[in-house]
């Protein structure tokens, strides 16, 4: 049966972070992590509301701040990461999360015209 439960969970949490017209950006790890017996190669970054965003400055966030990331960085990614694998992740890994995060961010008007 845990088996069935754990599934049920990663599917319910694949549903929230695809869902449609929430924004994702899927980025491909240079260091895997090992869970178990799995090997987890990309995470899904979903667009936080403002509610995911609380405890931590935006400021912070667009910093890169590691403390700020390991706050909201469990909230919007598929699978969720813990905050331990984020403080022992490499981090090129941590930083190409944290930037796919302030993509998110970053107004349209602006992102046209760097375009």
């Amino acid at each position: 049966m845990t088996d069935k439960t754990e599934a049920q969970a990663a599917e319910n949490t694949d549903t929230q972070a695809t869902a449609p017209g929430v924004p994702t950006e899927v980025v491909e790890l240079e260091t895997p992590l090992q869970r178990g017996k799995t090997l987890v190669k990309e995470i899904t970054v979903r667009k936080p509301m403002s509610g995911g965003m609380r405890g931590v400055s935006l400021v912070d966030i667009m910093n890169l701040d590691v403390a700020a990331l390991t706050k909201v960085l469990p909230r919007i990614t598929t699978p969720a990461l813990t905050e331990a694998e984020l403080k022992t992740m490499d981090i090129v890994d941590l930083v190409q999360l944290g930037t796919a995060l302030n993509g998110f961010l970053t107004p349209k008007k602006f992102k046209e015209i760097e375009a």
